[in-house]
């Protein structure tokens, strides 16, 4: 004869309302002892309540969303009969619940006051999920110091004392070591950024194992049959074909189910890193024992949809792209496998984003520069500690360029409803350098001589090549400059830098015959190729741009008007 069980919320301490986040099972499933039944959060942790007892849930009463309180009911279940072989006897619920916040309270103690800390009862141990912030340490009377590398990425795990980052003061650099060993959460600082002692540089997680924090559940060992009924093996081998069909089976190495399972195990911290990456746990595998979810699990998870052909959501397209097949090349002949460059790898996405996801046209034409070229020789002869490239002079046309036709000089809104239309005049150049591709910023560029940005596009190209670049000095571009003229080709199509609505490329310059009206004159004629976007700029201000740009330059005695 069966029996039913009403399961109630365990005493919650001091703790009234409650969250109720999460329902682990549903009604007609079979649950074991300390399966997870519900997960409750509070403004300190969040934790799983377990079934006290095995047997097929009946009836669910509480629902996602609401708020409990110690006592309430939460489900019935229907035991199992006295022919299991082993049945498991909870411990008290007050004493269970006394010693979880026993061991949150002894590491909230030891950690700092914005750690946060969720624990479980897990195999005769309590296991706590800690996550601390890390701050810069004293510096003395060292203030604004640079920070020059991070040695750590999101996600990285690293040991006690292993350098996270490094700080440079004027007289010595040093690395902040990891006060302890664990998992990098988020990181809160970036290169080039000025610190301070007591500044926030990160969060880390770390797992605290706790032996006999809780009390272990009393197990009563029924007497063994020597033989089970056929029934009983009838009804275990259905059980047995119906889990091995409920999930469909993807690639051993996947991490992605493609069809939710509908029992998940996990504990607190990964139900919350899951919920912060807006990730279902049904569908990821689990590698952990009872095919429980680990972090590692979700982030391999997520990793692995990232590397998935692009979406309507992620390339801006209403369809996959067809995946391209595994070649391979080495039974053609010798092959070398290179890993790209560190900038490659964090530029190229942003490339293939912004090349799927802006309508570019690209405007060609010419511009005579004759004239300037002439003076840019006279200058460079007089000069003293500057040289002046007729890339200075396309820059400060460009400026004037910008205040004339002020879309130029502009960036899309994120909803797309809008333009920002800006004020400021900051030019970027894309700077060629054995590590990639760099664009420092020139800031204010309408305000500033010849003089003026010959000597800081100097400074900025050493910097560049040398990998000193801050990211203050690659941040508030309005318009970017990629210049091939001194390695050769004619024209080109240049990637828009958004969220920019434009970018100038520039070839290399050519002698060619020019008609003044009764003849041919020789003429030193620069290729322009402008690239824009046509949500914001439309065909004839594209060629109004370039025709603007391209008198500038034939005639620099128009800059100063």
């Amino acid at each position: 004869m069966s029996t039913i069980q009403d399961i109630f919320i365990p005493d919650l301490g001091g703790d009234t309302d409650v969250d109720l986040i999460d329902i682990m099972v549903a009604v007609g499933e079979t649950v074991e002892v300390e399966d997870g039944l519900i997960t409750l959060e509070t403004e300190k942790a969040s934790m799983d309540v377990p079934t006290t007892h095995s047997g097929v849930i009946k009836e669910i009463l509480v629902e996602v969303g609401s708020k409990v309180n110690s006592g309430d009911l939460i489900a019935r279940i229907e035991l199992q009969d006295d022919s299991s072989a082993e049945e498991v006897v909870s411990a008290p619920v007050a004493e269970t619940s006394n010693s979880l916040e026993s061991a949150q309270a002894e590491l909230q103690a030891s950690s700092n006051a914005n750690a946060e800390i969720s624990c479980q009862f897990v195999e005769e141990q309590t296991i706590c999920s800690v996550i601390e912030e890390v701050y810069i340490p004293d510096l003395g009377g060292d203030k604004d110091v640079d920070l020059i590398d991070i040695m750590v990425h999101v996600g990285d795990t690293v040991e006690f004392d292993e350098g996270i980052l490094t700080l440079e003061t004027e007289k010595a650099s040093m690395d902040v070591p990891a006060p302890f060993a664990g998992e990098i959460l988020e990181i809160f600082v970036e290169v080039g950024a000025k610190v301070n002692s007591g500044d926030l540089i990160a969060k880390m997680t770390k797992t605290v194992v706790m032996e006999n924090k809780l009390p272990t559940p009393a197990k009563v060992v029924a007497p063994v049959q020597t033989e089970a009924p056929k029934e009983t093996k009838t009804k275990s081998t259905i059980q047995e074909a119906m889990a091995k069909t409920s999930v469909v089976e993807t690639p051993e190495n996947s991490k992605v189910l493609s069809k939710k399972s509908a029992k998940v195990y996990a504990s607190p911290s990964v139900r919350k890193v899951a919920r912060e990456f807006g990730v279902d746990l049904g569908f990821v595998k689990g590698s952990g024992k009872k095919n429980r979810i680990v972090k590692d699990d979700i982030k391999a998870y997520v990793k692995e949809q990232l590397n998935k052909p692009a979406t309507a959501a992620g390339s801006g397209l209403g369809f996959n792209l067809p995946e391209l097949k595994e070649i391979d090349f080495s039974k053609f002949g010798e092959i070398e496998t290179v890993e790209l460059g560190r900038i490659q790898k964090i530029s190229g996405p942003s490339l293939h984003r912004n090349w799927v996801s802006i309508p570019h046209i690209t405007q060609f034409d010419e511009s005579d520069i004759t004239e300037l070229e002439k003076f840019r020789k006279v200058q460079n002869a007089l000069a003293d500690g500057f040289k002046l490239s007729p890339l200075v002079f396309v820059v400060k046309a460009v400026a004037k360029a910008l205040a004339i036709h002020p879309k130029f000089n502009s960036s899309l809104s994120t909803d797309g409803d809008s333009i920002i239309m800006k004020k400021y005049f900051n030019v970027a150049i894309a700077v060629d350098t054995p590590n990639g591709l760099m664009v420092p910023v020139i800031k204010d560029v309408d305000k500033k001589g010849f003089k003026e940005i010959a000597i800081e596009m100097a400074e900025i190209s050493k910097k560049a090549r040398e990998g000193k670049l801050k990211s203050a000095d690659m941040q508030g571009a309005c318009f970017t400059i990629s210049s091939l003229g001194g390695i050769g080709g004619t024209k080109f199509t240049p990637i828009i830098n958004a969220p920019e609505v434009a970018i100038l490329g520039l070839s290399k310059s050519e002698m060619k015959p020019k008609w003044n009206g009764e003849s041919f004159d020789p003429a030193l004629m620069l290729p322009l190729s402008l690239s824009y976007d046509h949500r914001v700029i439309d065909g004839a201000d594209g060629a109004r741009f370039t025709t603007t740009l391209s008198q500038l330059l034939s005639d620099i005695r128009l800059l100063s008007l």
